[in-house]
């Protein structure tokens, strides 16, 4: 591979790792949103 190549790759790897967090931020904040919204209405009834 040149050198080139290898310095694209490795940034596309660090840009799709960054992404995979967000992701992984996202969900695990919805399912606290969704925890919290069940609690809520858990206690009403």
């Amino acid at each position: 591979m040149s050198q080139k190549s290898k310095i694209r790759h490795a940034q596309r790897e660090a840009q799709e790792e960054k992404q995979a967090k967000k992701v992984v931020a996202w969900i695990f904040a919805a399912l606290v949103a969704l925890a919290v919204a069940f609690l809520i209405i858990a206690m009403m009834d």
